[in-house]
């Protein structure tokens, strides 16, 4: 499946469960691998990158096993139960792999060496390395340790008080992995509030940390116990049907059990700026992750507005199918201070702004972000995925609100995050 074709859709109906969340997934991996017994980690999201995880701590010597209810075992072997791995670690397109296990290698007594594919090779890792070599860390990179293969030396770490230059959730995540091991606390200042799934349950499993303002602490020493994990529905996955329903006439749908973290759920509150008709319903909590049914219709004429500071770190994984929604919406829709899409699975701003104008859509790209014209009637075109799971979905909502056919190139990397996503998307489709 390395090209798609799609068409417009009539509405968009029924009801919809997402793929598990993969930002929890990832981490309930790593720390019951490095937590003491069995942990059983339920509705875990089986796609690449989450599995790039699964393999790599197979390779540091822990047993991971998949049983046929979906469930995932891990048997962990404590904070430093890792063997030394006998071959390059392969992350393949997963930077959370890479970046998360940064930090807990740092601190553990062998040689390894971190690596992943094409695209995973061109992704910035020095501001993971700064923090971890000021914690005395022997870590190094390609092009003077701007990109990976990383090769790590572990040894004994120091905490350290860390103000991060810019809200990252996998460098906030690395640095408090690597703050489990020294004596003392280990101290992250945020500018913004980033994703704090690591937060939330690392303490589940015995870790001590404090949450205040923008800051994060951690103190090292703390014996982790294997615990089991149920994750949620992800949010970012549902975005994209969230965006459907509200685009395509006649839509209505429900969102069943997606995770709402309101540190995820940025997407929403720039809908509500925008006029969407979504609504958020039996809230309840799952594991420590707050959840519940989001119910969307469609036909209101959404409305543009402006995206900017400390907005942007809450909607990330959103930026492209919040373009496609802009390019729908009536006036301009600018989005400013998301430089960091750039050195995402992509160059995100790029990417939508060539395929978007493929489309037929009028728009500005900056250093920083872009501003789009709404109310643009969308024609069908041949389009390109860059090999990132988020365009190529934004690129297929797109052509359900397009005239003629859309043809989509490179369509199988939505397997990264969200495998039966054109399956899904086909089954709530009414077409007539």
């Amino acid at each position: 499946m390395d090209r798609i074709e799609l068409t417009s859709a009539k509405c968009i109906k029924g009801e919809f469960v997402p793929p598990p969340d993969k930002s929890i997934s990832h981490r309930a991996v790593i720390f019951s691998s490095i937590a003491e017994g069995k942990s059983v980690i339920k509705n875990f999201l089986r796609a690449e990158d989450t599995l790039s995880t699964v393999s790599a701590f197979r390779a540091l010597g822990i047993d991971i096993t998949e049983e046929r209810t979906g469930e995932i075992i891990v048997h962990g072997r404590g904070i430093n139960g890792l063997r030394e791995p006998g071959n390059v670690i392969d992350c393949r397109n997963s930077g959370t792999t890479m970046r998360l296990l940064s930090g807990i290698l740092a601190a553990n007594p062998f040689f390894t060496v971190l690596s992943g594919d094409d695209s995973l090779r061109r992704r910035p890792m020095r501001r993971v390395l700064l923090p971890l070599r000021e914690m005395g860390a022997e870590i190094s990179g390609r092009d003077n340790d701007r990109y990976p293969p990383l090769a790590i030396k572990g040894k004994a770490l120091r905490a350290i008080k860390y103000e991060m230059p810019v809200a990252s959730a996998q460098l906030k995540s690395a640095v408090l992995l690597a703050g489990l091991y020294p004596e003392g606390e280990t101290e992250i200042t945020e500018p913004f509030p980033s994703r704090d799934h690591t937060e939330r349950m690392l303490p589940a499993f015995g870790a001590e940390i404090g949450v205040g303002g923008r800051a994060v602490r951690i103190r090292g020493g703390a014996k982790l116990r294997g615990r089991d994990t149920a994750v949620p529905g992800d949010f970012s996955s549902a975005a994209f049907f969230i965006a459907a329903s509200l685009l395509v006439r006649d839509s209505d749908v429900v969102i069943k059990s997606v995770g709402v973290n309101p540190t995820r759920t940025g997407f929403l509150n720039v809908l509500k700026k925008m006029g969407a008709d979504v609504v958020v319903e039996n809230i309840h909590e799952v594991s420590g992750e707050p959840v519940a049914d989001i119910h969307c219709t469609g036909g209101k004429t959404l409305k543009g507005t402006d995206i900017k500071g400390d907005e942007v770190p809450l909607l990330i994984d959103e930026f492209p199918i919040l373009c496609v929604l802009a390019s729908q919406a009536e006036g301009v829709t600018s989005i400013s201070g998301a430089e960091e899409l750039r050195i995402k699975e992509s160059d995100r701003i790029k990417a939508m702004a060539t395929e978007l104008r493929k489309l037929g859509v009028r728009l500005e790209e900056r250093p920083d972000g872009i501003s789009i014209e709404g109310r643009t009637g969308l024609k069908g075109s041949e389009v390109e995925s860059y090999g990132d799971h988020r365009i190529a979905m934004s690129l297929a909502v797109a052509a359900l609100v397009s005239s003629g056919k859309t043809t989509i190139n490179h369509a199988s990397c939505v397997d990264i995050s969200f495998p039966n996503f054109f399956e899904e998307l086909r089954r709530l489709e009414c077409r007539g």
